[in-house]
């Protein structure tokens, strides 16, 4: 069985993922339908929804590491 973050992970890590995905998508998808329409305002608008996408990522790795660094000083011998 692999160890993969996703089965690791504690459930605020897979929420922020989730979250992650989800607004970095939309913002992408945002910034391609305001291009293809010619409307600059959609394609700035998406430009905070990426960002949010990206803090949500970053906020993911922090918490996998936090979790990482628990579950290894948890097991540590003493």
């Amino acid at each position: 069985m692999l160890n993969t973050p996703w089965d690791t992970g504690s459930v605020l890590y897979r929420r922020l993922l989730i979250s992650a995905l989800i607004l970095t998508g939309a913002g992408i998808a945002l910034a391609v339908a305001g291009a293809a329409a010619d409307a600059e305002a959609a394609v700035f608008a998406a430009m905070p929804v990426i960002g949010a996408g990206l803090l949500c990522h970053i906020a993911g790795m922090v918490v996998r590491t936090r979790d990482a660094r628990r579950r290894r000083s948890s097991a540590a011998p003493r």
